[in-house]
């Protein structure tokens, strides 16, 4: 896994709850915490730190992933912000992830495995995406259409019927988007 994702999961947890935090979990998770954006770490470092957090906060490890795909979207926005521009949705902006983002991903981090994604769009205010990764990190995707979707203003629903983590061939994320004043 790339160090930016190490990196965008520090700044999430230092921001929500302070550096000593993010040094206590590394300790719980007994890793030194020296990660690169561009170098490469285990994926069992994420999973570390994802068990060490969900047992501070007492949570399922599921949801501390969400909330770390969701608080990066900021950052990203922040540092990648051509990614977002000229979108006026979550749903315009997904699905350029293979086509535009994914790519530009591996350019900037050569070596970098990405998701891969389907898309149905055929229901009105509904994106259903196809999710496929050996990581199996679909809580950390749910995370991110969280984030995009309040950066866009809108409130989305996200309910998966079908995930690999309950032993299905793929997960199967279904969105229904609408604006936040319209949900009002």
């Amino acid at each position: 896994m790339k160090g930016i994702i190490f990196n965008l999961v520090e700044e999430v947890v230092s921001n929500a709850y302070g550096e000593d935090t993010w040094d206590a979990l590394l300790d719980a998770a007994g890793l030194d915490g020296s990660y690169t954006s561009l170098g490469s770490y285990a994926d069992a470092d994420l999973f570390r730190l994802v068990e060490a957090a969900s047992v501070a906060l007492g949570v399922p490890g599921e949801q501390v992933v969400r909330t770390l795909g969701e608080g990066a979207i900021p950052l990203l926005i922040a540092r990648y912000p051509f990614f977002f521009d000229g979108h006026v949705s979550t749903s315009s902006f997904l699905l350029t992830l293979n086509d535009i983002i994914h790519p530009q991903v591996l350019k900037l981090y050569p070596g970098s495995q990405v998701p891969d994604f389907d898309f149905d769009d055929s229901e009105p205010g509904v994106l259903t995406i196809g999710y496929r990764s050996s990581r199996q990190l679909c809580a950390l995707a749910e995370g991110f259409i969280y984030g995009t979707a309040t950066h866009y203003g809108e409130r989305v629903e996200v309910v998966q019927p079908h995930c690999l983590l309950r032993g299905d061939d793929r997960c199967e994320i279904r969105c229904a988007f609408e604006p936040i004043a319209a949900a009002s």
